[in-house]
């Protein structure tokens, strides 16, 4: 019997796949000059630019936002969304602080250990990555929406529960990775540094690590495969949830205070840092260092703004500027937009 033959299994000769290869692999890696020639811009512009202090303080203030793309890159790869990760990394800490924290404090009245601030943190932050895939996974609902929604109502219980009011009176374990610093560096930079490094290796040598790109390039291949994807994939999200968490620590010891408001908007940025860092939308593509490399970028882009004093209301314009650059750059990479 004749094999028809549809334009799905022509091949497509080698020559002609070879340029687009290069090309996105060059993407993974297109951020490192853009980042070097930020750095001259800034060095020409300004000579505080590449004083130790300023550097270190632009690591600081992205290592929170780091946490947050590192949970959502992953989460990206296996082909999901998660944009929950916005009210976690504020409501996380609000009531792990409001269980620890007296009645006169905006605290629950409960005034459980100190010690189990950081605990109860990282546990409830996993908690809403786990009820995020209960939905998801075994009601088979949308991603998209599921999250949108438990954004929506985690925001709402950060507000109830801290009461509209900002929160300054912190457990000491909060402080002191927020203001602590490890061999001359904030400790928030060498935990964010840290978790890229232990997912970089984990996605790049382990099986594990490996079977979140099988499941964002073909969930029924990778079923196939022999790879519990559901397993996999709910694993991801509560992971996901315990680095917002853990954001939301490190966020809310720097700036000493945590308000009713800590974290709105961030999913743009996340998005923006992803995204220009050759996360794919479509999941099973793109290198968590990539997603690094657009913190790092966005960082520096912020910084240079201040430094020129434009006025910080135009940031958010100037994210989404970006993020659009970083369609069409995709598009001319990989030959295939990004969705």
């Amino acid at each position: 019997m004749t094999k028809m033959i549809t334009p799905d299994t022509v091949a497509v000769p080698a020559s002609n796949r070879r340029p687009q290869l290069r090309l996105a692999r060059f993407r993974d890696l297109a951020l490192v000059p853009a980042i070097i020639v930020l750095i001259v811009i800034g060095a020409l512009i300004s000579p505080d630019f590449l004083t130790v202090d300023n550097l270190t303080n632009v690591l600081q203030q992205q290592s929170a936002l780091a946490l947050l793309v590192l949970a959502e890159a992953m989460i990206l790869i296996t082909g999901k969304f998660d944009l929950s990760l916005e009210s976690t990394i504020g409501f996380a800490p609000v009531l792990a602080i409001a269980l620890v924290e007296p009645a006169s404090a905006h605290g629950l009245g409960t005034q459980w250990p100190e010690w189990m601030a950081i605990p109860l943190c990282l546990l409830i932050g996993a908690a809403i990555g786990a009820f995020n895939g209960l939905l998801i996974l075994k009601f088979q609902l949308s991603a998209f929406i599921v999250t949108l929604g438990m954004l929506i109502t985690v925001r709402g219980l950060h507000v109830g529960v801290s009461g509209g009011s900002s929160l300054f009176q912190l457990p000491q374990s909060f402080m002191y990775l927020g203001f602590e610093k490890w061999f001359g560096l904030a400790a928030s930079v060498w935990i964010a540094l840290i978790a890229f490094v232990i997912g970089i290796v984990v996605l790049s040598y382990f099986r594990q690590g490996r079977s979140l790109y099988a499941i964002g390039g073909n969930v029924d291949a990778a079923k196939a495969a022999g790879i519990r994807t559901d397993a996999v994939v709910w694993t991801v999200l509560i992971i996901g949830g315990i680095l917002a968490a853990l954001a939301g620590i490190l966020e809310t010891g720097r700036l000493g205070a945590i308000g009713a408001n800590m974290g709105e908007g961030m999913i743009f940025t996340v998005f923006a840092a992803a995204v220009i860092g050759g996360i794919s939308l479509n999941g099973g593509k793109g290198t968590l260092f990539g997603a690094l490399c657009g913190v790092l970028m966005l960082g520096l882009i912020q910084n240079l703004l201040t430094i020129m004093r434009v006025d910080g209301h135009w940031f958010g314009a100037i994210n989404g500027v970006i993020i659009l650059i970083a369609l069409v750059l995709s598009r001319v990479t990989s030959g295939k937009a990004q969705e």
